[in-house]
């Protein structure tokens, strides 16, 4: 066979040497061929074999757009870039938006042309965008107009600066200007199955963004493993979510699972817990992707949404809290479909199919792929004992150009930088991630565990724990509490709330402190961010030291 046909070798030439790549496993079950384009597969598939009318993406304002549509503004897209822009294959494409249709044509345009897209979330601000412009090498940059201040700062402060071209509205502007006299057809490039077509950026706590390579057939098999064995999702289902996408929790449920298997997608440019509750009710969607603290926001005021076409509902991005979990049943009928992923390995891989669920767990291992709890050197532990999460599949870890791959691969295995403990039916329990956990008095203390406990309280909307500096204890259990609505903070509160989570929990778990905040600190896709209440606990005790 042919190798690859990427003219531009430089994510080639960056990947990690095969010693430091982690076991592949299962691929063969998969049979893909080595020749593949996924745009092809997921895409012009549907139109070749009669499906072209079905709709393909939908959007507030009217817009729809079938399979035939989403085909020909892809084709045409892919002519500009590579007669127009001079993109070849092997080049890196940074993607600047909000979700919307024009986007996911811009992604799959780039990925037939055997481009490698680099998607980046809407709030990132100028400083963050050179990170990924110089880690990647990016020369063209395609951008929403209204986006358009932050990537020209980034673009004049980048090592190489990249070409921009923005759009308004649907590919409207200065692209639209450019497809009105190319072809609506376009041959897809000869790219292999495992030519890079993707770098996913992490969205890590410190340091240097690391990226993620992903290839051609890693897009399909999240599909053909999560999305077919666990989801099961059908074609006529309506799918629908707030995770960005460049957030790949986003891109597989909102947009490569529904494209599988001929289904829609909606696309929302704003899908804060509101706006997602109005328009599961308006779209009929039938399938959510969202993350735990989602759902809750929407329960607190679900009486005024419609929300009885749903049918399946995703969580990730957070581990979710058997309260919300059951919550959401009791309001819903639905059991809240629990995953953990990794940008590292693209999507969801472990859960559970919405009969063999657990409240409280995690899941068991998608098929095609393998877990483990190890210890510090590597050594597989008994089930039932705390330890590391390791895992493999058809996906895993390829770090562009980064010495943080010894760190996240060992011996073959990708080590997530998570807590779980695996019961004797080999369902993984999610305890904390690795620096989450708190050590206090001795005790080890998972910070979920407590913001679970908590949030069982009706007085209590919204909950983050970490250890605080504490000259007894060494760390002392800090909660981080946002209160529902019609509840007020008081030292009495503050009682009962610690009382509770002793009821709920051991009484060494319970929190010493407690905090009342209007919101805690979130990413773009809806994560607590943990790390940002440490920092807050260690500045207050260093000013508590000064005036001491």
């Amino acid at each position: 066979m042919p190798g690859s046909c990427h003219v531009d070798r430089f994510v080639l030439d960056n990947l990690p040497p095969a010693e430091l790549q982690p076991d592949f496993v299962n691929l063969d079950r998969l049979g893909y061929p080595e020749m593949l384009n996924a745009t092809v597969e997921l895409v012009d598939r549907h139109v070749a074999e009669g499906r072209g009318e079905r709709t393909a993406l939908q959007a507030p304002g009217g817009v729809r757009w079938s399979y035939s549509d989403l085909a020909r503004t892809i084709d045409k897209m892919a002519n500009v870039l590579t007669t127009k822009l001079g993109l070849v294959p092997g080049g890196r494409v940074l993607l600047r938006s909000a979700n919307n249709p024009t986007t996911v044509a811009l992604y799959m345009a780039i990925i037939k042309a055997g481009g490698i897209v680099v998607a980046t979330m809407p709030l990132l601000r100028a400083k963050e965008i050179v990170q990924i412009l110089d880690k990647a090498k990016i020369g063209l940059a395609l951008c929403d107009v209204g986006l358009r201040d932050e990537m020209e700062k980034a673009a004049a402060a980048a090592a190489e600066r990249p070409r921009i071209v923005t759009w308004q509205g649907e590919a409207g502007g200065e692209l639209g200007r450019l497809m009105a006299d190319v072809p609506d057809v376009f041959a897809a490039a000869p790219t292999r199955a495992d030519d890079p077509c993707l770098l996913g950026f992490t969205s890590g706590t410190t340091g240097l963004p690391k990226a993620t390579v992903h290839y051609q057939r890693d897009l399909l098999i999240i599909c053909d493993c999560y999305a077919r064995e666990i989801l099961q999702a059908e074609e006529d289902d309506v799918f629908i979510g707030s995770p960005p996408l460049a957030f790949t929790f986003g891109l597989g449920g909102l947009v490569l699972f529904p494209f599988r298997i001929g289904a829609s997608a909606v696309l929302l440019e704003r899908a804060g817990p509101p706006d997602l509750a109005k328009a599961i009710g308006a779209f009929k969607a039938t399938i959510a992707f969202t993350a735990p603290t989602a759902y809750r926001a929407i329960l607190a005021k679900a009486d005024e949404y419609d929300l009885s076409s749903l049918r399946k509902c995703v969580s990730a991005g957070e581990t979710l809290p058997k309260p919300t979990f059951d919550a959401w049943l009791a309001r819903t009928g639905i059991r809240l479909m629990d995953g953990i992923g990794a940008t590292e390995m693209l999507h969801i891989f472990i859960a559970a199919r919405e009969e063999e669920l657990r409240p409280g767990a995690t899941g068991r291992p998608v098929p095609g792929y393998e877990a483990r709890i190890v210890d510090f050197e590597g050594k597989e532990l008994p089930r039932g004992t705390p330890g590391r999460l390791a895992v493999r599949g058809p996906i895993g870890c390829r770090y562009l150009a980064d010495e943080r791959q010894r760190v996240y691969v060992e011996n073959g295995w990708n080590v997530t930088g998570d807590t779980y403990v695996e019961d004797e039916d080999g369902y993984f329990w999610f305890q904390a991630r690795n620096d989450d956990m708190i050590v206090s008095a001795g005790y080890n203390i998972a910070g979920p565990e407590v913001e679970a406990a908590l949030l069982s309280h009706q007085a209590v909307m919204e909950s983050g724990v970490v250890g605080a500096p504490d000259p007894e204890r060494g760390r002392a259990v800090r909660a981080y509490v946002v209160l529902a609505a019609g509840f007020d903070e008081s030292p009495s509160l503050v009682k009962e709330l610690q009382d509770h989570v002793k009821g709920e929990l051991a009484p060494y778990k319970y929190p010493r402190q407690i905090v009342f905040v209007d919101r805690l600190p979130k990413t773009e896709s809806g994560k607590l961010q943990r790390f940002a209440l440490r920092r807050a606990a260690e500045a207050e005790a260093e000013r508590q030291g000064e005036d001491a």
